[in-house]
């Protein structure tokens, strides 16, 4: 633990100036408020502000800060007070102590179940004075150092948390040097395999590099000094975090990495930047496109510099930034360096951008924001002005409700909806991005406001696993898409039991059936109903499982639907309502009425229904569902030829009727067959016929069959028979058509 002087002699380092008395009165104050509290790593728990002290000594802090910082625990976890430390110390450090316990009462601001507390409740408890955010960040740098004495979850939570907040925080105000030790801590944290294997290559890497390092730092400065440019020239290895992000954002391996190592070019003046920019691309090749000038140009967190990419020595891709000292003082600090320029009395420095000697300009922003507080802006209108690059490596979005939501690059609305909360998620059918209407694979951008539009009957399609790029999103999509499969065959299941159970002439409830839940074999009712509906059991075994002495009369075969109809087969009749029925006289669709048939409305109904894969069926088609494991109920026209194939597996046989109303706006699949004459716009003619009468092809095959004729096979979707017959009778009538049949295989 450091001491009392060593603190005080970290300070005199760059302030002669400093109030000793000071730094030894919060010292002391500090010790006793703690007294014998401990850390999880054991430690005494003052041993914790006195590092977050260190850290601001390192960026040259004023001595209100440093003290503020000793003193930043003492109101939260001790017994002391904000007026005794006013009157102890001074209200300018007591106003910060304030700030930093009103943040840390934000701590946690990306978790889910603290962000009641906004991002604009963040900004404001900064914005006041920027310094309460230098000592928050330097009290997350210590913590994320001594993470690894925590639990497991709550690493994982805190390095997430750094990762969605504080790391893009510090980039926003320009320390970047924080800013890389905070991402690397955090990433050694959450993929600690991957942050291993990572670094064990960069120091392999770095061994076999080190001779090529040299080599081109000396060739740099050589052909610097020969044209009378003083600089200092090094080179540095990226971090592994940065060298992951980019492996993932471009998916490439480690070896297709051409810019692990980068070089800096530290120089004097201003206009010694674009001379050595000059000698640079004089020398060697620049690699197109990799050239930014952020000398006449600053980042919005006053960055500058010059950054260009070389085809260096043994045609080595290499990595320049060339600038100042200042900027690279502002470059690794931010706004603590302009903290510490503005205490020099506010001197200009040959290089540093004139409003820089003045006020940060990240710290300005952060004013701005306040301001816009001030006036008295509608939330709304905030959010609107916070639409900067605050956060650059994710996108952060918010609800209407002000509610910040952190996603990776790339997102969607679907992947913003699952991050506020899995319902919605599963509910969304529409998004509004900042007021309009917007798709939902919209690429979500910083700033943008999202409102999601909800439907309590809708679930996810299994097609949005694809799109989305979050694993929240991933895997609720999964799980509603089985749930939602399970659902329809559970539905199925229990029309095709209530069905059998009444053919039966027994009664049937949920409560029977559970009672037989250990001779199926089966935990609960919804997975009997699931199972009957996949068609891996049959109804008959659920009857005689409910009553042992029921005994079903099972007849031999199917009926032949291509033969007159003989004793024991299925007959066709007509109903009184002039439909053409099929019946069974056996227990698997014995005696049954209209109403006990299962009523089918298509490939969006609530069962598990699919249609005969070669040639469908459509309203007004006399059908039969054949129960097939798996997949459900597949729905034939009863001219199927196909259905002769089912003859001798009565118990898949299911009686089904259409139930759909005219003009419903749902299509059905059907298939065609042609034979035309082989001449130049015959199948536009036929394209153009089934057009006119508002049918939609869906696929279309061609072989030619001789020289003058073509078979050409047609998936349609059509409405009902009539529509289909409509069609067919149209092409029929067309001179290059010479034959138009339906398929029902």
């Amino acid at each position: 633990m450091m001491r009392q002087y060593e603190l005080v002699e970290r300070v005199r380092r760059y302030n002669p100036a400093t109030d000793e008395a000071l730094l030894n009165r919060a010292y002391v104050y500090a010790m006793r408020a703690h007294g014998t509290q401990k850390r999880a790593s054991g430690d005494p728990f003052f041993a914790h502000p006195l590092e977050v002290a260190a850290i601001l000594t390192d960026l040259r802090l004023d001595d209100a800060t440093i003290v503020a910082a000793v003193l930043h625990d003492t109101v939260e976890d001790t017994a002391a007070t904000l007026d005794e430390i006013r009157s102890i110390f001074s209200p300018e450090i007591g106003a910060l102590v304030d700030g930093l316990t009103k943040l840390k009462r934000l701590d946690l601001v990306s978790k889910r179940a603290a962000q009641g507390e906004n991002f604009r409740k963040l900004l404001l408890a900064v914005a006041a004075d920027v310094r309460v955010l230098l000592v928050k960040l330097a009290d997350r740098l210590h913590n994320m150092r001594t993470l690894h004495h925590m639990p497991a979850e709550k690493r994982v939570r805190i390095a997430e948390e750094t990762l969605d907040i504080y790391a893009p925080l510090s980039g926003r105000m320009g320390m970047q040097e924080l800013r890389d030790e905070l991402e690397d801590l955090a990433f050694r944290n959450l993929k600690p395999d991957i942050y291993a294997t990572i670094t064990q290559r960069l120091s392999d890497l770095s061994a076999r590099s080190e001779r090529l390092v040299d080599s081109i730092e000396r060739d740099l400065s050589a052909k610097l000094e020969a044209r009378g440019i003083r600089a200092e020239v090094t080179g540095r290895q990226k971090r592994p975090f940065s060298i992951w992000s980019k492996m993932e954002r471009k998916s490439i391996a480690f070896e297709q990495l051409s810019d692990i190592f980068g070089f800096r070019i530290v120089v004097e003046r201003l206009e010694d930047c674009y001379a050595a920019l000059g000698v640079v691309h004089t020398s060697w090749p620049m690699v197109p496109g990799r050239y930014k000038d952020y000398v006449s140009t600053p980042k919005q967190n006053d960055y500058r510099s010059i950054h260009t990419t070389v085809i260096g020595p043994k045609s080595q891709r290499v990595e320049l930034q060339i600038r100042t000292a200042a900027m690279d003082e502002i470059a690794e600090y931010g706004i603590a360096a302009h903290a510490h320029y503005k205490e020099a009395g506010g001197k200009d420095e040959v290089g540093i951008h004139p409003r820089l000697a003045t006020e940060s300009g990240a710290y300005q922003w952060l004013r701005r924001t306040i301001e816009l507080l001030a006036e008295g802006d509608s939330p709304e209108e905030f959010l609107e002005h916070t639409k900067l690059e605050l956060f650059q490596d994710q996108v952060f979005c918010f609800t209407p409700k002000g509610r910040l939501i952190a996603l990776p690059r790339g997102a969607t609305p679907i992947d913003f909806a699952y991050a506020v909360h899995t319902d919605v998620g599963n509910s969304a059918v529409g998004a509004k991005i900042n007021g309009r209407m917007a798709p939902l694979l919209y690429e979500l951008a910083n700033g943008d406001e999202v409102e999601i539009a909800r439907s309590d009957g809708q679930s996810p399609p299994a097609a949005w696993e694809s799109l989305v790029v979050t694993g929240k999103a991933r895997s609720a999509i999964r799980r509603a898409t089985r749930s939602a499969v399970r659902r329809q065959y559970a539905g199925l299941g229990r029309q095709i039991l209530d069905r059998a159970f009444e053919r039966a002439g027994r009664s049937f409830t949920e409560d029977k059936l559970r009672g037989a839940l250990p001779r199926l074999a089966r935990i609960s009712t919804e997975d009997v109903f699931a199972a009957v509906g996949r068609g891996e059991m049959f109804s008959g075994d659920v009857v005689k499982a409910v009553y042992p002495d029921f005994k079903e009369e099972r007849r031999t075969g199917a009926p032949s639907l291509q033969q007159p109809p003989v004793e024991g087969a299925g007959r066709l009749t007509l109903a009184k309502d002039q439909t053409m029925r099929l019946t069974f006289p056996d227990s698997a669709a014995a005696n049954v009425t209209h109403s006990e048939a299962i009523p089918i409305r298509g490939l969006d109904s609530d069962l598990a229904v699919t249609f005969a894969p070669n040639g469908g069926a459509v309203p007004g088609d006399r059908i039969v569902g054949i129960l097939t494991p798996g997949v459900g109920v597949t729905i034939y026209p009863i001219q199927s030829v196909a259905l002769a194939a089912f003859d001798n597996e009565p118990e898949r046989w299911l009686d089904v009727r259409w139930d759909v109303e005219a003009g419903g706006g749902e299509r059905f699949p059907a298939k065609i067959a042609l034979q035309s004459i082989n001449e130049p716009g015959v199948l536009a003619q036929i394209a153009q016929v089934i057009a006119d009468h508002d049918g939609n092809i869906d696929n279309v095959s061609m072989k030619r069959r001789t020289q003058d004729f073509t078979d050409i096979m047609i998936d349609l979707s059509v409405w009902d028979l009539k529509h289909l017959t409509a069609i067919i009778a149209e092409l029929r009538g067309k001179r290059a058509v010479s034959k138009v049949d339906r398929i029902n295989g």
